[in-house]
């Protein structure tokens, strides 16, 4: 007999929580698409409650995605969780996401709350929660520090009030497998009524450690859910990795023996769409997605795989979506082609004109470089829902002068609120003098805290990435640009974070 191992993926929630990983409502919609492609059970889509933004996020994708649980999350308190089940309303299924600290020190620190003031409180908003829909999960934060005594309390009384998922998180990543294992398994042995919930762990990276306790948590401790990001994204060090967890899983069922509902080949596509809508680049080294993760470069190594794959492969590449599709389209590839490869990639456009726009751009792209790439297409379309933003910043052209010996000079037009400027600068280098020469005329007193630029494929003529991280009063920005110059790459990658500095959105900041 085997159980089923849910897969709750919170990329757009506790990922969109890493410093500049914000992104566009397009964004979010388009990565929930590429989820519910993937299988994941359930889509922790926002806080709804945190903005009205937010709350846009999450209706969009309650009303849009019909194979997957969408979820929302809410303090525990009435006006989140009425905010939360009002986003939801449109879901096929839905699921408010309740939490509250219960460890002494969030408790006294973060809450300045009394024990028994948080456990009525528990109660009192599951029950709330629990009258307005019939999937309740509850997370008592920073439950890995709690008191256990006080833990068992609490998470009886929300059970009896109706939570149906209880999960466990390692709010600051501070536990280790074996003993993060046991904790859940004690909960579920001292609590009376453990079994009328599915049990859930969620877990940091702190110390390097999420998966492995995530794992242990399910194979010592009983879990059946496991809370995870595409490419472990989340703030500070990140979350509990969701290619790893689900391959660990798949590859060595003989010792788990548990079943999985996601397809694993839409596993890189989720990878690389999450990664150039962020600007979080993907190390060569990471499991599973890196760009090194099936590479051989021992001469051992390849003898091996070239006479038997399996004596050093453990898993197939293509069995995570790597063979598939290197080079689908070039200059001569037709609207439809293009319209299906929009649609094999996950990405949905609402009308015709925005399709011909994006395809309007692959023209004029392949006209710069003769093989188009998936990672090409992502970064086109991405690129066009900024566009379509009607953002306050964009890019129009760029001319620069550079010669060994003399001081780089830059031009850059672009416009401001659809009107057209020009900005002009010298510079430490082609990069640099373009940037100075958007600043000399926005003026945004932002700090530069990273520049990185990335090969968006394995080639020359590849489209560079860039992603500018900007800080300015206290808020951080990531803006991505994609360019086969890349001089030009690195002045959209900076407007396009001077667009998301200008934005308004405010959001509240959530740890489950």
């Amino acid at each position: 007999m085997t159980d089923k191992l849910i897969i709750f993926d919170t990329t757009l929630r506790d990922g969109e929580q890493s410093p500049g990983a914000s992104m566009t409502r397009d964004e979010k919609l388009r990565i929930a698409r590429q989820l519910e492609r993937l299988k994941v059970d359930v889509i922790e889509a926002g806080f709804a409650a945190s903005s009205n933004g937010d709350f846009d996020c999450v209706k969009s994708i309650a009303n849009a995605i019909k194979d997957s649980t969408i979820c929302s999350l809410a303090r525990a308190n009435d006006r989140d969780i009425s905010r939360a089940a009002e986003a939801l309303q449109g879901a096929a299924n839905a699921r408010i996401h309740i939490f509250l600290a219960t460890s002494a020190l969030h408790m006294e620190k973060k809450l300045r709350m009394s024990p028994d003031q948080v456990f009525e409180q528990a109660k009192q908003s599951t029950r709330f929660a629990r009258n307005l829909m019939g999937d309740i999960e509850f997370s008592p934060e920073d439950g890995y520090r709690s008191d256990m005594d006080f833990l068992c309390r609490v998470l009886e009384a929300v059970i009896d009030e109706g939570a149906s998922t209880i999960n466990v998180p390692d709010t600051v990543g501070y536990a280790v497998p074996e003993l993060y294992g046991n904790f859940i398994k004690t909960l579920r042995e001292r609590i009376p009524n453990s079994d009328k919930a599915i049990w859930s762990v969620h877990c940091h990276n702190d110390l390097g450690m999420a998966v492995a306790n995530s794992l242990a948590g399910v194979q010592i401790g009983g879990a059946r859910q496991v809370e995870c990001t595409i490419n472990g994204l989340g703030e500070r060090a990140g979350n509990c990795s969701l290619e790893e967890i689900v391959m660990a899983v798949k590859t060595r069922k003989d010792y788990f023996n548990l079943d999985l509902g996601i397809d694993t080949k839409q596993i890189l596509a989720a990878s690389r769409m999450v990664s150039q809508t962020t600007g979080f680049v993907v190390q060569p080294n990471k499991a599973v997605v890196g760009a090194n993760a099936f590479a051989h470069a021992s001469g051992i190594h390849q003898d091996g795989v070239l006479k038997a794959r399996d004596t050093y492969e453990i898993m197939r590449a293509e069995d995570v979506g790597w063979s598939a599709n290197k080079i689908v389209l070039g200059k001569l590839s037709g609207r439809n082609a293009f319209k299906q490869r929009l649609e094999e990639l996950g990405v949905q456009m609402e009308s015709e004109s925005e399709i011909n726009a994006a395809f309007s751009r692959f023209k004029e792209l392949a006209d710069r470089k003769s093989d188009i790439f998936d990672e090409d297409i992502l970064a086109l379309v991405s690129e066009e829902s900024v566009l379509n933003d009607k953002e306050q910043f964009a890019f129009v052209s760029l001319a620069q002068h550079s010669e060994t010996g003399e001081r780089p000079h830059a031009k850059v037009v672009f416009t401001v609120a659809g009107q057209e400027v020009r900005g002009e600068s010298d510079g430490n280098g082609p990069v640099d003098a373009s940037l100075k020469a958007i600043e000399s005329h926005v003026k945004s007193g932002a700090e530069m805290v990273l520049y990185s630029v990335n090969a968006i494929s394995g080639s020359t003529e590849s489209q560079g990435e860039v992603t500018v991280r900007l800080q300015n009063s206290g808020r951080v920005v990531n803006g991505v640009g994609s360019d086969p110059d890349i001089v030009v790459a690195s002045a959209k990658a900076y407007l396009s974070a001077l667009n998301k500095l200008q934005s308004k959105s405010d959001r509240v900041a959530a740890q489950g």
